[in-house]
């Protein structure tokens, strides 16, 4: 029987925690046996996306990967999109947009609803997509680290997720900043050259600064803001 949210036990599977590499192998190989075709991986494509795109490879090679593509990006996501596509031709890599063009998002709420309204602006981009993606499968794979944030200190190998009513696999929990680049120079990987200009964290273009390299924190995202999340990890409430 498949975990779901709606017959959610927490499984509390025995992966292995002191070894973040292999801990990370056995929650995916857990999940892909576990869901099969009805678990998606929801990639930003920043460096902890480029590592979860090769464990899963290496699982799963024709994986299903969503972008939320907001039509907000920085240049050098969509380039290392084009590159991963070529790198690992059996995944099924979707470019996922919302259904309201920015046009039509500033007819409606006006010119850069995410500086007047950030909250509002995620919701329309990033959650509502994903949860149309989620209609269709039972659990996601999220690259988040309790390391990153104070909010995602808590996160757990598998999560029971309220906001969009799915099991949440959160495979790189234990992971360090130090192990995520470990990995990548071990493994000659390719990724988003915003990093080498002192981005930690990627996300839209007009809500993303440079921040703190050296632990790989999210202080850059909705800088000088009270905001920390998009909302695909926290419970949210909006109307479209």
């Amino acid at each position: 029987m498949k975990i779901t949210y709606e017959s959610w036990a927490d499984p509390s599977p025995n992966f292995i925690v002191d070894d973040a590499y292999k801990g990370a192998l056995d929650v995916l190989e857990w999940a892909f046996e576990m869901y099969e075709e009805e678990l998606v991986y929801a990639c930003s494509f920043g460096v902890e996306g480029v590592v979860l795109i090769d464990l899963i490879s290496s699982v799963n090679p024709t994986a299903k990967i969503i972008f939320l593509d907001t039509g907000l990006h920085f240049q050098e996501t969509y380039d290392l999109i084009s590159s991963v596509k070529k790198m690992y031709p059996l995944l099924d890599i979707e470019m996922k947009n919302p259904e309201m063009t920015l046009e039509e998002q500033a007819d409606k709420y006006g010119e850069k609803l995410w500086e007047t309204r950030p909250d509002q602006c995620c919701h329309i981009r990033k959650v509502l997509p994903l949860q149309e993606t989620l209609s269709d499968a039972t659990a996601w794979i999220s690259g988040l680290r309790r390391e990153q944030s104070v909010t995602r200190q808590n996160t757990n190998f598998i999560n029971k997720d309220e906001n969009f009513r799915s099991v949440k696999v959160c495979p790189l929990i234990h992971w360090t900043w130090k192990d995520i680049w470990d990995y990548v120079e071990k493994h000659q990987l390719k990724y988003n050259l915003l990093h080498d200009q002192g981005y930690p964290s990627i996300g839209c273009q007009p809500c993303t600064l440079r921040g703190d390299m050296s632990t790989g924190s999210r202080s850059g995202r909705w800088a000088n803001k009270e905001k920390t999340e998009c909302g695909l990890h926290q419970r949210t409430q909006m109307n479209k």
